[in-house]
């Protein structure tokens, strides 16, 4: 079985970042895979210190070990999709969400490209403008790690300021729909040939998890 895992950086439980998450999940629930959603916003997640103590270790863990990190590091290895969702802050992604971007993309470095390979889909959630600035901040990360992104129906917006007006925009609704359901065929695509994905020396390895 396939397993995606979505990431909620929005402080706001049940707000529209998580609302768009889940319509994207929907499709691939259908299609029969595991899914599972974590909450990030509003926890205590800090950013990166750069002490580089992953590159010793390679545990496939960051170093600092007092914040939830690691507890949604250990998910994101055994998941073949990875959907992270952010809010709009200042036309960028919450804070949360980015020190997650930083420490995971760094151990995932160390420990010779964990997330190579893996499935990787942006989700954002915008009053106004600036959203498409979110959404390159997480799919930057995703490039540089290898990781195989899926386009959809538009770029994975949805609109909205208060807490569910997203769900009257059917257009951006549409496109989570359509975005799930790319993402199980490029799982069902990918899974097969794995063991032969290219790693950044020239060989082919299989990714983890």
């Amino acid at each position: 079985m396939m397993k995606a895992i979505a990431i909620n950086g929005s402080p706001r439980k049940g707000g529209n970042t998580e609302i768009l998450l889940r319509r994207v999940l929907e499709p691939l629930e259908t299609a029969g895979w595991e899914t599972r959603l974590h909450q990030v916003g509003g926890k205590r997640l800090g950013g990166c210190i750069a002490c580089y103590q992953c590159f010793e270790n390679k545990n496939m863990q960051c170093a600092v070990t007092s914040d939830i990190c690691n507890d949604i590091v250990a998910e994101v290895w055994g998941a073949d999709a990875l959907i992270l969702g952010s809010p709009t802050y200042f036309t960028d992604v919450s804070a949360e969400m980015k020190a997650l971007l930083d420490r995971l993309g760094l151990v995932s470095v160390a420990n010779g490209g964990a997330l190579r390979g893996k499935i990787g889909a942006a989700v954002v959630a915008v009053r106004r403008g600036g959203g498409t600035h979110v959404f390159d901040t997480i799919n930057h990360m995703f490039l540089m790690s290898s990781m195989i992104i899926p386009g959809s129906s538009y770029w994975n917006l949805g609109f909205g300021l208060n807490k569910g007006d997203v769900l009257q925009d059917q257009e951006g609704l549409r496109n989570m729909d359509y975005l799930g359901r790319t993402i199980a065929w490029l799982g069902r695509a990918i899974k097969p040939n794995l063991d032969t994905f290219p790693s950044s020396d020239g060989s082919s390895e299989a990714r983890n998890g």
